[in-house]
């Protein structure tokens, strides 16, 4: 009887040895895991579930600019995140329209901070569904300003600018827009 408690015992060691990390240098699962963390959120593959933003927006062809100027912003993983986001999704015809030199002056290393600011009103944290995208409903925006909401009929406005497309993803919605936004003079 003396021994009894002897099994559970080292069964338990056992189990705890076994379930501890592995060193990191070792390959296997927790050199995945660790590639994993470093990469952020948008290095996390996953074929089965609905596409974020980010994914919906490289998925699309229309979004090309768009794509490379969250790339050039270092806003992939964020926008990767749960969110919840809405974003304004400007296309590539949208960016078109710009001043000559303006979409490669932004997506330079020096107009990051530009580029997150542009990027940033177009991003607002929460999803805007129906009731919320009533005629003259105002949002604050990820990196300041405001937008304005309006209607015409049926067709939603952000600023004026018309939805063309509205796009669910798995954190959040998309709305898709033929102008750049940009915040009004203050």
């Amino acid at each position: 009887m003396k021994h009894s408690y002897l099994l559970p015992v080292a069964f338990a060691t056992w189990v705890m040895a076994g379930c501890q990390q592995q060193p990191s240098n070792q390959s296997g699962a927790a050199t995945v895991a660790s590639t994993e963390q470093q990469a952020g959120q948008s290095g996390v593959k996953d074929d089965v579930s609905n596409p974020n933003i980010v994914q919906v927006a490289m998925g699309s062809k229309d979004h090309s600019t768009l794509v490379a100027a969250v790339k050039a912003a270092g806003l992939v993983d964020a926008l990767s995140n749960a969110g919840p986001f809405t974003v304004f999704a400007p296309t590539n015809a949208a960016f078109d329209k710009l001043p000559v030199g303006t979409v490669e002056s932004l997506l330079k290393p020096e107009k990051k901070a530009d580029l997150e600011n542009i990027l940033g009103y177009h991003t607002y944290v929460g999803v805007l569904q129906g009731a919320l995208l009533q005629d003259g409903m105002e949002y604050d925006m990820v990196y300041g300003g405001k937008i304005k909401i309006s209607r015409k009929g049926e067709q939603i406005l952000v600023n004026n600018q018309p939805v063309v497309a509205s796009i669910s993803a798995s954190n959040g919605m998309m709305y898709v827009i033929e102008a750049v936004l940009l915040q009004p003079s203050k």
